[in-house]
């Protein structure tokens, strides 16, 4: 019912700028480079994730994630990013708006991934920063969460320095690397204050 989807957006999505960085929906053209990134990041990954599926980086497994994306899209459900560097269009990683509620929550969860060789050096926190305002202006949220191992430290930074509240922690929250796993409850209003411009 419309009702409950008051919010969505009326014009498609297009490349979502930040500082340095840009975002935008995966293409077909990015499978060689999604997977080659993936692949060299998966010991630097796994800790923080999900069980891999077995054939996760297959070019037919990438075809039903570019499907699902777009449906997602369309049903205004989840916007799933890549992120790309500006200077030469190098492949970074990957962000999510995703879990979309409309009606009186008007939210959505904050994920990402961050290939290997880019970790540590400000670009997760560069497009972070931009994907939330694009959010708030654009998707017309209220309100984002993220959660994060307590253990994971760059993430607990990241998440605070885009200007994220701590709220809580939810109990074997999500199943990650095969266990059920604590993890901190952040939040970020669309009343809040944008942070001051980030350090990296």
């Amino acid at each position: 019912m419309a009702l409950f989807r008051i919010g969505a957006p009326t014009e498609p999505l297009h490349a979502i700028r930040g500082d340095g960085v840009y975002l935008r929906p995966l293409e077909a053209r990015d499978y060689t480079a999604w997977a080659t990134l993936r692949e060299c990041s998966r010991d630097f990954l796994s800790p923080w994730e999900p069980t891999w599926p077995a054939d996760d980086l297959t070019k037919s497994a990438f075809r039903r994630r570019l499907r699902r994306h777009s449906e997602e899209m369309e049903r205004d459900e989840a916007y799933p990013f890549l992120i790309f560097r500006e200077q030469d269009g190098a492949l970074l990683g990957g962000l999510t708006l995703g879990q979309v509620r409309r009606g009186v929550a008007q939210a959505a969860t904050l994920g990402y991934w961050m290939g290997e060789p880019f970790a540590g050096r400000g670009y997760m926190a560069r497009a972070a920063r931009a994907a939330v305002s694009y959010a708030f202006a654009n998707l017309r949220f209220h309100r984002i969460e993220a959660a994060c191992l307590p253990q994971n430290t760059r993430s607990i930074r990241l998440l605070e320095g885009a200007g994220f509240r701590r709220e809580g922690l939810a109990r074997a929250y999500l199943r990650i690397n095969g266990v059920w796993q604590d993890h901190l409850l952040f939040a970020r209003l669309d009343s809040d204050h944008a942070p001051a411009r980030a350090r990296y």
